[in-house]
């Protein structure tokens, strides 16, 4: 009997599920891309829109915009540790982007509105392989639309805060279990469309300056729940039988996307700034991905996900070498939400170690430059799934996994 307990979901918000946690390639800022990507202790430019808006209001500037973007290329490889099967990913390069903007309004109120796309990967195997019942290929993608206030208490203490919209889409495609073919020997296979999935949060922000040249920031982003309940499956090459009722439906589910808190410090000295961020995001409350099918011929889908609240250590160093160019350099580590059991081959993330250069070359008064690079490397690890339920047993699938990749990027600066 074709299992009717399938994963359709494996994908459609474990990949959005991805965003903060599960998979992220931090890439929201050139400049702080190259330390680390610590950025919420550092007044520098518009970049702050992200990191800790709160510091916006100590810009120099009447106007400041900033803009990027970065190609990130990634390649996962996969061998089954008994059969010796191996598997390795073709993704197509992703480009994220960031475009971020601050107005004084006067010296104590600042405001401004970014839009910029801190989360969205794309994962693609090849068909029918090994691992085809829980994902072929998934294309996530997320704007996140926001405006901030910033206020000035006083020239130790300033505020920030505003809304954040956040508009998803998903494309995931995936074979309906391990074995089904229709007449010709084609693999059954599900693909999971939603796109314009909305949503409303907000953030909150403050940095302190408790003496010159020592910033200390914090950033809050609240939990989202996204809701997409108008998305499209589509089966093909399902065999035309009773035992195989899966026909073409709408479908609605629930996702949250956790609260993310912030810390950092920043010190300049001499020709150096020294960036330290810590972030922690509390992804101990995703523990199950559940998609209702309005179709009542397709059942319902139940697939645990039981992550734990993640934190990322954020080291970086700039030496200004000159009037017009300044040296970067940082690490990061990232800690991985997904327990042991629940290792699935869409968002196969361990912890990583990422490795960041660059530099910033002004370009007359107006205008600088930005450019980084980052190096990701994530743990090695040989774990599996364990809750695939296929006839009402669970089968796990498990192996050697190995992820690197590469995110090269590009920003300018305007100021006046």
């Amino acid at each position: 009997m074709v299992n009717r307990y399938f994963i359709l979901t494996l994908l459609l918000f474990s990949t959005l599920a991805s965003y903060a946690g599960g998979y992220r390639v931090s890439l929201q800022g050139g400049r702080a891309l190259a330390m680390g990507h610590a950025g919420v202790g550092v007044i520098d430019n518009a970049e702050g829109a992200f990191f800790n808006p709160a510091g916006l209001v100590h810009l120099e500037g009447r106007l400041e915009i900033a803009a990027g973007i970065s190609f990130v290329s990634s390649e996962i490889k996969f061998q089954n540790s008994i059969t010796g099967q191996y598997e390795s990913t073709n993704n197509p390069v992703s480009t994220p982007f960031y475009v971020y903007s601050n107005y004084h309004i006067n010296d104590q109120f600042s405001v401004g509105l970014s839009v910029f796309t801190p989360y969205g990967s794309v994962v693609e195997y090849d068909t029918d392989w090994a691992g085809s019942h829980l994902v072929n290929r998934i294309d996530l993608s997320a704007v996140y639309i926001q405006p901030h206030v910033a206020y000035k208490i006083n020239e130790k203490l300033s505020v920030a805060a505003g809304p954040t919209f956040i508009i998803g889409a998903v494309d995931f495609n995936r074979n309906l279990n391990r074995t089904l073919t229709d007449l010709d020997g084609n693999r059954s296979n599900v693909t999971v469309k939603a796109s314009g999935v909305t949503k409303v949060g907000w953030h909150a922000s403050a940095m302190y300056r408790p003496m010159e040249r020592l910033n200390i920031g914090a950033t809050y982003r609240s939990e989202v729940i996204m809701n997409p309940s108008d998305g499209d499956a589509t089966f093909n090459n399902v065999p035309n039988s009773p035992m195989t009722p899966f026909e073409d439906s709408k479908f609605s589910a629930e996702l949250p996307l956790p609260a993310e808190l912030l810390i950092g410090a920043a010190y300049e000295f001499d020709k150096w700034t020294i960036a330290v961020d810590y972030n922690r995001a509390f992804w101990n409350v995703y523990k199950s991905l559940d998609i209702q099918f309005e179709n009542p011929n397709v059942p319902d889908s139940h697939n645990p996900r039981n992550y734990k609240d993640a934190s990322t250590y954020r080291f970086g160093a700039q030496y200004q070498l000159n009037d017009m160019v300044a040296l970067r350099a940082g690490y990061y580590f990232d800690e991985t939400p997904v327990r042991k059991g629940y290792f699935a081959p869409e968002t196969p993330r361990t912890d990583s170690h990422n490795f960041t250069i660059g530099a910033g070359i002004n370009i007359g008064d107006h205008f600088r430059v930005d450019a980084a690079l980052l190096y990701i490397y994530f743990d090695e690890i040989d774990a599996s799934y364990d809750h695939y339920m296929e006839d009402g047993v669970a089968v796990p699938f498990g192996g050697a996994y190995k992820t690197s990749g590469f995110a090269p990027s590009i920003g300018i600066t305007y100021k006046m």
